[in-house]
């Protein structure tokens, strides 16, 4: 019976997540029919941490903005990081861009890319900010459509929704999968029940320093983990708009394995868990096609556990196809839609065990995550 009950509640949110996902299309297409131009010089920060093969065309892609006035300012922790390497061959192949690499040595907090942020704020020129992912690579219009919304006054940050390019591992597509198939939808129903986005995704952070200033700057964070979450959440309490732009970007995701995956979607979870407790404990209903699954064992295949079994998995293709392909612009979802059964399952396994445990592992340390703030374990 409960199972059914789940399965039930999953359907419900699924045509949910479905809906604010067309609804989503359809106003991304008006506001690039009517959208407002706003151009302000922009200050791009980028704090780095060990290169990866994809870094540099990520970093290109910064370089290739059809866009009037901006900078990118990187910052890493110690002097020969291998990233710093890539930031100066960077500098060579684009001299006319202002490009500044700054070691960033104090660590003023847990979290060093809060720290390393905190020491680039003062190199930055100009009033409107841009902070993303080391990995994340743009289209050429990428700041003008970042930008476009902060012409209102009222909008104080903008983020942007993003695909995974997957490693060509099991795990890795299977994350990628996750990205547009579970989170993405999430995030779009979040905004429409909710009147709105009140945090932000860590693909694009897109501000005014009036807004920052009003949250009490990068150093509130230093301890948080999910400091992308935090700045959105924050800068929507001191009042602000906080907006989805319409731009897509994309994340390139390691080749993890098995064991690799896990452990990311552990952490990953248990951030949730800790930022959005009751939005955490709700995620029960999201996992339709593995409850229905149960339901239609826990019934012995009776013929209407089957009927909701394949109206269940009717549904979840639809959303993933709607948001991953139609929204995201993913055109691997289609070929790994065959994953999804397994991709929830496991979601559903790691979500049971996320419930419990503080314990997670970034950057190859260990912290004790409580109340969203990291504590450095031995």
């Amino acid at each position: 019976m409960a199972a059914g009950i789940l399965t039930g509640a999953g359907l419900a949110y699924y045509a949910l997540c479905l809906w604010s996902a067309l609804r989503f299309s359809w106003r991304a297409e008006q506001s690039r029919i009517d959208g407002p131009s706003f151009v302000p010089p922009v200050s791009i920060l980028k704090p780095l941490r060990g290169a990866d093969p994809d870094m540099y065309e990520a970093f290109r892609s910064h370089c290739l903005q059809e866009y009037p006035e901006y900078e990118l300012i990187f910052g890493v922790a110690e002097a020969d990081d291998p990233a710093a390497a890539l930031v100066k061959r960077l500098k060579f192949e684009f001299p006319e861009r202002r490009i500044e690499l700054l070691v960033c040595p104090r660590l003023l907090g847990t979290n060093g890319k809060i720290s390393s942020l905190v020491q680039m704020l003062p190199e930055a020129r100009y009033p409107y900010l841009v902070v993303n992912d080391s990995d994340i690579r743009v289209p050429a219009d990428y700041l003008h459509r970042m930008m476009s919304p902060l012409g209102d006054p009222a909008v104080g940050l903008v983020t942007a929704p993003y695909r995974g390019v997957g490693a060509g591992t099991l795990p890795s597509r299977l994350e990628a999968l996750s990205i547009s198939t579970d989170f993405f939808p999430s995030v779009l129903l979040a905004r429409e029940l909710e009147g709105g986005l009140h945090f932000a995704l860590g693909s694009t952070l897109a501000f005014s320093r009036t807004a920052l200033d009003a949250m009490g700057g990068f150093d509130p964070l230093l301890d948080y983990l999910a400091d992308d979450y935090e700045l959105g959440a924050r800068i929507a309490a001191a009042g602000f708009k906080v907006v989805l732009s319409d731009t897509v970007v994309d994340t390139h995701i390691p080749a993890y394995t098995l064991r690799a995956y896990c452990k990311h979607q552990l952490r990953w979870g248990r951030t949730i868990r800790e930022s959005r407790p009751w939005g955490y404990a709700g995620l029960v209903v999201t996992f339709a096609l593995p409850w229905a699954v149960l339901t239609t064992v826990l019934a012995h295949g009776a013929g209407w556990s089957w009927l909701l079994l394949g109206v269940t998995a009717l549904l979840r293709g639809a959303l993933a196809v709607a948001a991953g392909t139609g929204v995201l612009h993913d055109r691997r979802v289609p070929r790994d839609l065959w994953l999804l059964p397994f991709r929830d399952g496991l979601a559903l396994l790691l979500w049971t065990i996320g419930l419990a445990g503080r314990t997670v592992t970034w950057r190859g340390d260990r912290f004790r995550l409580q109340a969203g703030k990291l504590t450095r374990l031995p």
